[in-house]
């Protein structure tokens, strides 16, 4: 088995299978673990941000998409050089990776008769099914039962132990200039973590919104977890979004590692923010995971 994941998340869930000897290609965003980007060849290439605001990345994204352009590069001769037997793709977001059928087009064009496993989850549960997925399809299904089976025990646990407290409302900023709302599988991770969703949109697509219709939610606590961002990042816009929310407390929460990525780690994102909503509950988060701004 060759395989070849066009996203980040996919990458992880590979990982997390046991198959990171089988990984052959993976993108300029995979990032974790480590080994992805020092030991794989890169197969999609993109825009590099860094040092740009969010109000600059939103312009060029908006800009670049109403121009009919694609964010992302498929490497095809790279790709044809892996021989996959196995890709892993989606068409859940145009900002977050490259649609699957870019990829289809291209393997027809090369003439490489892989497999094209499409991942499009849009609530936690459905995250937990593209675990399954990805095992069946690498013919290791009996891996993905372990994975989802100790995923659910941790989960289970947080719930146990935040089982009859005061649900907090929970407001989550998922990207700052322009705000937009918590959609997909996030406000799901909320709800695992004993907390009370507002301003979201479970199980659909995050959208554009106000400060003022943010703020009218009332929340008790505002996480920020902007798409693409680690902790620093994540700090480093929350300050921004403090004015927005007199009195509510204001936390930045790595929001690539633990709630954007639909992937393993989600679990600890939950565990993660059950530290922020019941601190005497559950254990308290990791370093580098999240920090109160306000």
């Amino acid at each position: 088995m060759r395989i070849v994941s066009l996203l980040p998340s996919a990458t992880e869930i590979v990982y997390a299978l046991g198959l990171g000897d089988d990984l052959a290609g993976v993108t300029f965003e995979c990032d974790e673990p480590p080994a992805a980007r020092s030991s794989k060849a890169v197969v999609v290439g993109g825009k590099d941000t860094r040092g740009m605001t969010p109000g600059e990345i939103d312009e060029y994204v908006s800009s670049h998409l109403a121009a009919g352009g694609d964010l992302y590069t498929l490497h095809a001769g790279a790709l044809a050089g892996l021989d996959p037997s196995l890709i892993l793709t989606q068409d859940l977001c145009r900002v977050c990776a490259l649609p699957s059928g870019h990829v289809t087009d291209a393997l027809d064009h090369l003439g490489c008769s892989a497999d094209v496993v499409s991942l499009d989850p849009y609530s936690l549960e459905d995250v937990l099914g593209t675990f399954q997925a990805v095992a069946d399809a690498a013919g290791v299904s009996s891996r993905g039962a372990e994975l989802i089976a100790a995923c659910r025990a941790r989960l289970a646990a947080v719930r146990d132990a935040v089982e009859g407290r005061r649900r907090p409302r929970v407001a989550i900023v998922e990207w700052v200039d322009p705000p937009f709302t918590a959609g997909h599988w996030v406000p799901d991770l909320i709800t695992a973590a004993g907390g009370a969703p507002v301003a979201a949109r479970p199980g659909e697509r995050s959208v554009q919104t106000t400060w003022a219709a943010l703020a009218a939610a009332s929340p008790e606590i505002v996480l920020v977890t902007p798409c693409g961002f680690h902790l620093d990042g994540a700090a480093s816009q929350a300050t921004a979004v403090t004015p927005h929310f007199p009195g509510a407390q204001i936390w930045a929460i790595d929001g690539d590692g633990l709630v954007v990525r639909p992937g393993p780690r989600l679990i600890d994102g939950v565990e993660a923010i059950a530290a922020i909503l019941h601190p005497s509950a559950v254990p308290a988060a990791p370093a580098g995971t999240i920090r109160r701004i306000a």
